[in-house]
């Protein structure tokens, strides 16, 4: 292969793995920050009678945008399953949906001319801020976590990780066989019982207090010399085995913590989108049938 073609391959590899933060130099980001200057500019070249609100010709002009922003925003939401196959597409799609949801704060704040108060209308306003607040935590999450993932994997698959443990699993019940019975009973119960998983908050948390290979370290403590005669040996491939244990489950639970992170705000992000919506709806009707 010659230079130009590795280097022809080096740059197709970068395009592949190219940030959705990054698309296209910043495409965009350049296309939002447009879209809030242009929103800016009506606001600004509008002179309603009295102060500026939603009702003037600008103000109808952002919120239609705003509200078809919303709309295709959350098409999004719900086409992107679709684009998985073709990773281009999907990372374009992101990053618009990112920075484009971005550009919404402003020309949504602007259609408002600034008025609040207790009505459907400003609880839009609010649900959609609400709406980008999480969406801009999952984009820190999709940013920071996944490198994370690849650091505490060490290069290990989540599958290899699991299949050691149960091997150790395997090796601890022998080497128990040989032992005294308070020792043995702790091995048991570190190899009937292993907690990965659990709850959302255990997830969230990577804390497990009632770990029992933790209980099973801390049980047998001490150094081997201090088992019975004969058995120092049997201890100590014990303890070892538990120690080895015991770091795999800290770097699995944290694995699983860190899918957890990237997972949560949906749990947010979702409903209040379509809450959202529902309000969005609401605010319509209000504007075009009620006033």
């Amino acid at each position: 292969m010659s230079a130009t073609d590795s280097a022809v391959t080096a740059r197709g590899r970068l395009a592949r793995h190219e940030s959705f933060l990054v698309y296209k130099q910043l495409r965009y980001l350049k296309i939002g920050c447009a879209a809030a200057a242009v929103a800016l500019l009506l606001y600004i070249v509008d002179s309603p009678y009295g102060s500026r609100y939603g009702g003037s010709w600008a103000g109808y002009t952002l919120g239609t945008i705003g509200a078809l922003l919303i709309l295709w925003l959350m098409w999004f939401g719900y086409r992107k399953r679709s684009y998985w196959k073709d990773q281009g597409n999907l990372v374009a799609w992101l990053s618009a949906h990112v920075y484009l949801g971005l550009s919404l704060l402003v020309i949504a704040t602007l259609h408002t001319g600034f008025h609040f108060g207790w009505n459907i209308h400003t609880l839009a306003y609010v649900l959609m801020c609400l709406v980008i607040l999480s969406g801009a935590f999952g984009v820190l999450c999709y940013v920071r976590y996944p490198q994370l993932m690849t650091d505490n994997r060490r290069g290990v698959a989540m599958p290899q990780m699991l299949g050691r443990i149960a091997g150790l699993d395997g090796e601890l019940r022998t080497a128990a066989m040989g032992v005294d019975n308070r020792t043995a009973a702790l091995v048991e119960g570190a190899v009937e019982v292993t907690a990965i998983g659990g709850s959302l908050r255990q997830q969230l948390s990577g804390r497990y207090p009632h770990c029992t290979t933790a209980a099973a370290l801390a049980g047998i403590g001490g150094p081997a010399m201090a088992a019975a005669p004969g058995l120092e040996a049997a201890m100590s491939q014990i303890r070892l085995l538990l120690e080895e244990k015991s770091q795999l489950l800290a770097r699995v639970r944290q694995d699983i913590r860190y899918k957890a992170m990237m997972d949560v705000w949906l749990y947010l992000h979702v409903p209040l989108s379509f809450a959202l919506l529902a309000a969005l709806l609401g605010h319509v009707v209000a504007v075009f049938y009620l006033w």
